[in-house]
């Protein structure tokens, strides 16, 4: 544990991650003061009294003077006041890095472009269906330093690359990769390496990495090494085994779970309950009760849900697919009678969206593109899309177009904050127009 006392703390950053640090300092009496971007910051009315703010834009002279700047992971490393900060030798952490320097239960260390709530989530359930005590969040859930007030056996983080860029000092007791795809290529404007980059530090000091045989991206920056197992569609210590039309997880070439007694569906979904098993396994969590859970698990609200069915019709919401490859893995391997009315759009971050182009071939399918990047994805395959503006003008469309043994599925690839507060609310007005118009 680390002795903040004297320090001077700046906060950048408010919201539950910035109000969390707040709490955390000021139990361990060290008052830091606060600066965010925003006028109207998330969190401000909880703000206690005597926490001197900064509102607005984040001010150079007191971010240079701080001996310690704790960093939202909205904010980047490369914004001009922090890499001033930088150079005048100002350490820049974040809350994750707080987090990791006081925790003594291990910890399982989970990040990747898709599927890592899910994973978490999972492993999550594994350890309550042992009856351990366990703390779950990070990128999900709870700040990670709200975990730190209730004794924990384990830790299950999820860890979005921001956040792993202002972390040193995790020493996961098993991490994986799930898989890289671009995602946020905003944020890393250097391209696909950058991003891998910041993942990969997730590895760093781990007792057992998780890796991916079918995405070598996933690997450690050397190559596999003595640490790694591998879970993966095909090959892997962990994987798939289709045996007379049916699909079973394996371990070590050993049966241990017929996917069709499962709860959850989709081949990305039946990858993501390896990779929680072998994280399971690592931390030596039962392998009967983590079985357990995998049964009982249901999936997570926006993650390829079915959200109504009428007249044969099903409606899919998968509006957590906010990057191309989020919505490949859904297509991938996506069987229907009838047709597939695809809804793509928002946000694409500056992704190259061509990967789809194989997904989007054949005469069942129909594209509906809108929102800020829709004009840039009806161009994936222009002959069999309908370009709108707002999802809710696709799916009048939709709803009049539909026949028995169709699919709606709302895999839109791109973020949702062009026209909505967050993937959630995009999810949620998907499901209550699909109930209003399916009638």
């Amino acid at each position: 544990m680390v002795n903040y006392q004297g320090k001077q703390v700046v906060i950048i950053g408010l919201g539950l991650t910035g109000l969390s640090c707040v709490d955390f300092f000021l139990a361990r009496g060290v008052t830091p003061r606060v600066m965010d971007t925003r006028v109207s910051a998330p969190g401000l009315e909880k703000l206690p009294a005597q926490i001197e703010r900064q509102l607005g834009e984040l001010d150079l002279a007191s971010a240079v003077a701080a001996d310690l700047i704790v960093a939202s992971p909205g904010v980047p490393l490369s914004h001009p006041v922090l890499r001033a900060a930088a150079e005048a030798g100002v350490e820049i952490i974040g809350d994750i890095e707080l987090f990791c320097r006081e925790a003594t239960a291990p910890i399982v260390a989970i990040t990747g472009s898709n599927g890592k709530s899910t994973v978490t989530t999972l492993v999550g359930e594994m350890a309550k269906a042992a009856g351990w005590a366990v703390g779950i969040g990070g990128n999900i859930g709870q700040p990670a330093l709200k975990l730190l007030q209730q004794p924990s056996q384990l830790y299950v983080l999820e860890l979005s690359s921001f956040q792993l860029e202002t972390t040193h000092s995790l020493r996961a007791a098993a991490a994986t990769i799930l898989n890289i795809s671009e995602d946020h290529m905003d944020r890393y404007p250097e391209g696909l390496a950058a991003y891998r980059a910041a993942k990969l530090g997730i590895y760093r000091g781990a007792s057992l990495c998780v890796v991916n045989a079918d995405d070598a991206l996933t690997l450690p920056e050397q190559g596999a090494d003595a640490r790694c197992i591998s879970f993966g569609g095909d090959v892997g210590d962990y994987h798939l085994s289709q045996q007379q039309g049916e699909i079973w997880l394996q371990v070590h070439a050993e049966n241990v779970l017929n996917t069709k007694q499962m709860q959850i569906t989709g081949r990305h979904n039946y990858t993501n309950a390896l990779a929680a098993l072998a994280l399971a396994d690592a931390v030596g969590l039962p392998r009967s009760t983590s079985l357990a859970a995998l049964l009982a698990f249901t999936g997570l609200p926006h993650r390829f849900q079915q959200v109504w069915q009428q007249h044969g019709v099903r409606w899919i919401n998968d509006s957590k697919a906010t990057n191309v490859g989020s919505t490949e893995a859904a297509l991938r391997g996506l069987q229907i009678a009838g047709k597939l009315h695809l809804l793509l759009g928002g946000d694409g971050k500056s992704a190259d969206f061509s990967p789809l182009i194989p997904y989007l071939q054949g005469d069942n399918i129909q594209l509906y593109c809108f929102g800020r990047d829709g004009a840039q994805l009806a161009k994936l395959r222009p002959a069999v899309t309908t370009l709108t503006e707002t999802m809710s003008q696709a799916m009048q469309i939709i709803a009049s177009r539909v026949s028995t043994g169709d699919m709606v599925l709302l895999s839109p690839a791109c973020a949702s904050l062009d026209q909505f507060r967050n993937f959630e609310a995009r999810g949620d007005e998907f499901a209550r127009l699909a109930k209003e118009l399916a009638q």
